[in-house]
């Protein structure tokens, strides 16, 4: 796999929710340490999304905000 975002975590799916729509996935990209996704249920099912498969989380954004309280 070739990608220019620079921002990519592997990781092991944790638990998929599928929804009418959309699909909310759960991956554990270290011990205890999650990302969470939402993709299109379609998406899910081409990718064949299953508990425990290897798959790597891309992030891409223009902004990232900090805040504090």
């Amino acid at each position: 796999m070739k990608i220019s975002a620079r921002n990519v975590l592997e990781g092991r799916v944790k638990k998929i929710d599928h929804g009418a729509v959309n699909s909310e996935v759960v991956v554990e990209v270290a011990p205890g340490l999650e990302v969470v996704s939402v993709i299109t249920k379609s998406s899910a099912k081409s990718l064949g999304l299953k508990k425990g498969a290897k798959v790597f989380a891309v992030i891409k954004a223009s902004n990232v905000m900090i805040a504090t309280d």
